[in-house]
């Protein structure tokens, strides 16, 4: 096998495309993103990503990965293109249906095709293999269909494409093997081959079972707050037995794994799914948990200046997709009385429908500062600079992952340790 077609250039298809590449395949990358593809075919990228652009300029430059707005013929075709939700919480695979007749014109007998994208139970069955089928194509013997979701960290992509196991399941036996060989010239992790139905379904719980863990500890910060009680201190006792391991709470649930994931299964069995459905209504909550405390802080203040810092889901990368940040920084946006400044070093102005202004402008005379992402800038933040440039120095870590302690000047609240949360107080006009 020699060359390969990846359609979809996001944060998934184009470190696979830039691996396959790097591995000695001749490579097209498709997208519809016009932008995308001129910049690809410079050895530039848009996304952040640790070590990504140094690897995409070497193929480029090589010859061995270039970018094109159509699909071309190829041996193996991996579509790997967003599967987000309708407002009503299902799961809209038209990018997966499209991508799939897209490149029916250019498959021939013998060819792979691939799935990456995560999708509900059945898709390839119900809808993957009927598309080829339409054009003529048996899919069950002339073209090998299979899912193999991505399972990778971002921050830690190039490393994780390659080290992982990947999970590769056909709509046959057949299917899957030559499926699972096109990864195993490329991947140093186990290749386990199943069925097409339990490849997706594997990709989902894995998320979902993260998902759940994670509302356990949100459930936990909001009966603490209610209580008393730090629940930080408890999640770090707790932990000191053998067989549990409580995650941390935070301001929601983000990116497009575990915020949306689950929501397929629940498609898919609403009535026995009742426990994930809860598990996102509580993760969904977190939002308005984080706002109830920001209008707590602030109901002394006339006009309340703010600072909120950070916008993507995780620490250290530039994705923004469901954040829960995002919704907080709209929420408090939307409410006239509050002076507010966005700061987040990893996002780009073109990413957000709001301005974003450096550190120093945004603590600059803020009454409070709420910290909605773990970036390692927001790990270590001088203490010093807050005092003396801050108006009040309050700080309301979402994401327990500052080194700011409360001392005298400083007052520092947790995602999980409200207690004792005050009103910031008027400062007297001569002080």
């Amino acid at each position: 096998m020699q060359k390969i077609c990846v359609i979809g250039l996001g944060y998934i298809g184009l470190p696979t495309a830039a691996v396959f590449a790097r591995a000695g395949f001749s490579v097209v990358g498709v997208d519809v993103n016009k932008q995308v593809v001129e910049r690809l075919n410079k050895g530039e990228i848009i996304i952040e990503e640790v070590g990504l652009p140094e690897v995409v300029k070497e193929v480029v430059d090589s010859g061995r990965l270039r970018a094109s707005l159509e699909p071309e013929e190829a041996d193996a075709f991996i579509i790997s293109v967003p599967t987000p939700i309708h407002e009503d919480c299902t799961a809209n695979v038209d990018y997966v249906r499209s991508a799939t007749e897209a490149v029916v014109p250019y498959l021939k007998k013998g060819d792979v095709v691939i799935v990456e994208s995560t999708i509900p139970p059945r898709t390839m069955d119900d809808v993957v293999a009927p598309i080829i089928e339409a054009a003529g194509f048996n899919p069950k013997e002339d073209v090998a269909i299979a899912h193999c979701p991505e399972r990778v960290l971002p921050g830690r992509i190039l490393i994780e494409l390659v080290e992982n196991t990947r999970i590769v399941g056909g709509l046959t036996p057949e299917a899957t093997t030559k499926a699972a060989n096109v990864y195993r010239q490329i991947v140093t992790g186990d290749v386990i081959e199943t069925e097409a139905v339990t490849a997706e379904m594997s990709k989902l719980m894995e998320n979902t079972f993260r998902d759940v863990n994670i509302a356990l500890a949100n459930e936990l910060a909001k009966i603490s707050a209610r209580l008393g009680v730090d629940a930080h201190k408890v999640i770090e006792l707790a932990n000191k037995h053998p067989r549990v391991n409580i995650h941390q709470p935070g301001p929601g649930v983000g990116g497009h794994c575990l915020a949306v994931d689950p929501y397929f299964i629940v498609e898919k069995a609403p009535e026995e799914a009742l426990m994930i459905q809860l598990s996102r209504d509580i993760n969904n909550s977190m939002p308005d948990f984080v706002i109830e405390q920001i209008i707590k802080l602030t109901s002394e203040l006339k006009e309340p200046k703010i600072a909120l810092f950070g916008l993507t889901y995780k620490g250290n990368i530039d994705d923004v997709r469901e954040s829960p940040a995002i919704e907080i920084v709209e929420k408090v946006l939307a409410n006239p009385r509050y002076d507010v400044r966005v700061h987040d070093p990893h996002v780009r102005d073109e990413q957000v429908p709001f301005p974003l202004v450096s550190f120093e402008e945004a603590v600059k005379g803020a009454n409070l500062l709420v910290v909605l992402a773990d970036h390692n800038e927001f790990k270590m933040i001088d203490k010093n600079v807050l005092l003396s440039e801050m108006e009040t120095p309050v700080v309301f870590d979402t994401k327990n992952c500052t080194n700011l302690e409360q001392e005298e000047g400083l007052t520092v609240y947790r995602i999980g340790d409200v207690t004792g949360l005050q009103a910031i107080a008027v400062k007297p006009i001569n002080s």
